[in-house]
């Protein structure tokens, strides 16, 4: 899905996610996370985050699966300071330790089945220092929007593109379609998602051996209440128990 085409309009077809008022409280938070530690991004896509992020003065690495994506990365400054290693978010290793792992915009839906969200928890915590934080991004279902009887909704109307999902309640799956005009063209795009619940994510999390300590609403830190659409979640993996050390040593 994420090929050549897909890549090279990337960048322009998600826009609206490059604005300040949307991209630096991202980097924000995820910076304050991390603290002096380095950050893995998984997705890392084009660099939408990992880029600022990185000129903030993290040292910032990626897991991708798609090579057009990190070609199109590779293709801006900067990128050189950031190391990419290519595979399945769910499964792939990047070398080191992190103080912060992070998924956003939606992206742990990428992963169509349970299990390999359940994987996916377990390889953030594998990459975690002890105390270490795993960051998700992602939106609330919008089922509770939905009129009996129908499917769709929309996730985004402006000028030159219309988004919606159609969502299918008996396997928890939703494809989000996406319509630009450009240059007068009409183009078309589909990707195919498992959404998941706020709930269902702190179970993984416990799978995975860590802990919720923070959700909110969005990246600027508003309070997550039944009427959030989307939520920023944070887990983190046990400290070290330094009394325990003492004893052993």
């Amino acid at each position: 899905m994420w090929n050549d085409q897909v890549a090279q309009d990337y960048d322009e077809s998600s826009a609206h996610m490059y604005a300040p008022e949307t991209l630096d409280p991202a980097v924000d938070f995820l910076a304050r996370r991390a603290g002096r530690g380095p950050a893995l991004e998984l997705a890392i896509g084009t660099g939408r985050v990992a880029l600022p992020l990185s000129e903030r003065g993290v040292r910032v690495a990626g897991i991708e699966m798609s090579e057009p994506m990190v070609r199109e990365l590779r293709k801006k400054p900067g990128s050189d300071g950031i190391s990419v290693s290519m595979g399945n978010m769910a499964d792939t290793r990047a070398p080191g330790e992190f103080s912060v792992v992070y998924l956003v915009y939606n992206t742990i839906t990428n992963l169509l089945s349970q299990d390999e969200q359940v994987e996916c928890f377990r390889n953030a915590a594998g990459h975690l220092e002890p105390g270490g934080r795993f960051v998700i991004e992602v939106g609330v279902p919008d089922l509770q929007r939905l009129p009996p009887g129908e499917t769709a909704r929309p996730f985004h109307i402006g000028g030159d593109h219309v988004g919606f999902d159609t969502y299918d309640l008996a396997d928890q799956q939703m494809v989000s379609h996406h319509y630009r005009i450009v240059d007068g063209r009409a183009d078309t795009f589909r990707s195919p998602h498992r959404f998941v619940w706020p709930s269902e994510l702190d179970l993984m999390a416990k799978l995975a051996d860590m802990e919720l300590r923070e959700r909110w609403a969005d990246w600027n830190e508003t309070p997550f209440t039944a009427d959030s659409r989307s939520h920023v979640s944070v887990w983190q993996k046990p400290p070290l128990d330094e009394s325990a050390l003492s004893r052993t040593r």
